[in-house]
């Protein structure tokens, strides 16, 4: 393991002791937002949104700072000390709270901070008469939007208005799975997972793929125990829900509502994907209603990182409400991640990939880059080409079909994916493995139709698009070869290696393959990717495409 690197915004690099690097990992994750993680270097760079996450959840500057202090191997700079201290103070100096006789208020005990705020162009018209010093009345639809200026500014407000009931709806987890009748209850990290959200009202969990973010989101409809809208990906990932919830809870299939393309049912709990809430007609939303229309005690966010702006606009109006966002990558390359922060609400819990791994509750994962060197001629047009065009020859180089055709034939007898984005290349990597293509023009009863083949083991190898990069319950996937993305996306590499982290029924370790080709911005792009997983503990081995024949396990690079 290598050694661990700490960023303030004045670019101040503090090593920290490597022998203890899991611990400190752990400890500095509470608090750092990733920034870059070169080969063998975990990078942490200490933003203001990652140390606001940290007060939020009950860390203070002394605790934080300890953290530092002690496991640094150098002395730490006393700039970076001040940053962090005056950085976490600001949280909290301004408090939204409900007042029995004027309704929403803002209130701080900083007077200077309330006048400055007061006089800021945006801010301005948000905010009524004054009551005191101390305290002046908000309009109560300007709640939402009112956060996401005060975090703008670097005032972030600490929430305590509270939230409607919403209409009451009983709920209860069983004690025994709806399909194989055993006995089930939730894992201490997800039990402590739906404490730590209750406890706040409203925000975000961080669980790693597989590792039962949806039983999360079941642990607070029961706590919650009224109306609630789930808000998903797809209608696929729609259908996966309703499955578990019937497995899970007490609810009945009665009482569950798809709301999606092809039904549009509105029952105590219903769940929506998010493209028909932004499908637009005649230039508006029509059914973005659906979010303000019905009096939801709960909404739940699946895959929050992804979040789209026009639900991000209504979700500014919708802070009454209790929110959850499940995620296991809150990571937008979009930099909206203060959004999420402002409008669903701070995280609430977070747990390390390769603790939840060392319980036994997701699979271990070998992570291999395989780098294939193009033929001069690819590489002589790849030169010549405009600097938009570069991306997709590199990372559609044909080149990589047959390499991509060896890594499937190492793993035979195993489920394998194949993930791409260029539909082109899917359609002909499906014609060389004789396998099927699934992309987003396939019609969902076709996609369900395969994802069933091949979790029953009727379908070695299925091609997919971006379509399966999220919610796509695939637990026997042991195998994935990538052989192109969506640029430098973190959050992409971490939701494709997701797809295999299900435990295995006979405990095998996941092995993830990215084909890149060498010497171009595709393995540019594939040095970005990793950075989120390498974060999280995951090193990538770096094979040669000509060792991919090798018997045994593959040689490193040299």
């Amino acid at each position: 393991m290598g050694p661990l690197i700490v960023q303030s915004d004045r670019t101040v690099l503090l090593e920290l002791d490597h022998e203890d690097a899991d611990d400190a990992r752990r400890e500095l994750a509470a608090f750092a937002e990733l920034e870059r993680a070169p080969e063998h270097v975990h990078t942490y760079r200490i933003t203001p949104l990652g140390l606001w996450n940290a007060r939020a959840a009950g860390l203070d500057a002394e605790q934080v700072l300890d953290v530092l202090l002690t496991r640094s191997r150098f002395p730490v700079p006393h700039a970076l000390l001040l940053d962090i201290d005056e950085t976490m103070s600001r949280y909290g100096r301004l408090v939204l709270e409900q007042d029995p006789v004027h309704g929403l208020v803002l209130r701080s005990h900083d007077a200077p901070v309330l006048e400055e705020i007061a006089r800021h162009r945006k801010i301005a018209p948000l905010l009524g008469p004054r009551i005191d010093g101390a305290t002046t009345v908000v309009h109560a639809s300007a709640r939402g939007q009112l956060k996401q200026l005060l975090l703008a500014v670097g005032w972030p407000a600490e929430d305590r208005a509270g939230y409607v009931d919403g209409t009451p709806h009983p709920v209860a987890l069983t004690e025994t799975d709806g399909l194989t009748g055993e006995a089930w209850a939730l894992r201490p990290y997800q039990r402590h997972a739906v404490e730590n959200f209750w406890a706040g009202g409203s925000g975000v969990v961080v669980l790693p793929c597989g590792a039962g973010k949806t039983l999360v989101g079941a642990g607070v409809m029961a706590a919650s125990s009224t109306t609630t809208l789930v808000l998903v990906t797809s209608t696929v990932s729609a259908r996966q829900w309703k499955a578990e919830l019937l497995r899970r809870t007490t609810l009945t299939a009665g009482e569950i509502g798809e709301y999606s393309g092809a039904v549009k049912e509105v029952r105590p709990v219903t769940i929506a994907t998010y493209q028909v809430l932004t499908a637009r007609r005649g230039g508006i939303h029509p059914h973005l209603e659906l979010l303000d229309g019905h009096d939801w005690g709960l909404i739940v966010y699946d895959e929050v990182h992804l979040l789209p702006a026009p639900v991000f606009r209504m979700t500014a109006e919708l802070q009454a409400r209790r929110r959850l966002g499940l995620t296991a990558t809150l990571v937008r390359e979009d930099h909206r991640e203060g959004e999420v922060f402002s409008l669903i609400g701070p995280k609430r819990y977070d747990a390390p990939w390769r603790e939840i791994e060392a319980q036994g509750h997701i699979a271990p994962a070998d992570c291999v880059e395989v780098r294939v060197e193009l033929p001069l001629a690819d590489r002589m047009a790849y030169a010549a080409a405009e600097d938009a065009d570069r991306h997709r020859l590199a990372s559609s180089s044909a080149h990589k079909l047959d390499v991509v055709a060896r890594l499937v034939a190492r793993h035979r007898g195993e489920p394998v994916l194949v993930i791409g984005q260029f539909l082109d290349q899917l359609d002909e990597l499906g014609a060389l493995l004789g396998a099927p293509v699934l992309k987003g023009s396939t019609s969902t009863p076709r996609r369900e139709k395969l994802f069933a083949a091949f979790r029953a083991g009727e379908l070695p190898v299925l091609v997919v698009s971006k379509v399966a990069n999220f919610s796509v319950d695939l637990p026997e996937a042991s195998v994935a070869v990538q052989v192109s993305g969506a640029f430098g996306s973190r959050q992409e590499e971490a939701q494709r290696l997701g797809r295999l982290l299900r435990p295995k029924h006979d405990g095998r370790l996941a092995t993830f393959y990215t084909v890149v080709a060498r010497d171009t911005v595709d393995a540019d792009y594939a040095a970005k990717r990793r950075r989120f997983l390498a974060e999280q503990g995951y090193a990538y081995r770096i094979v040669d495409a000509a060792a991919v024949d090798a018997p045994g396990e593959l040689p490193e690079d040299r």
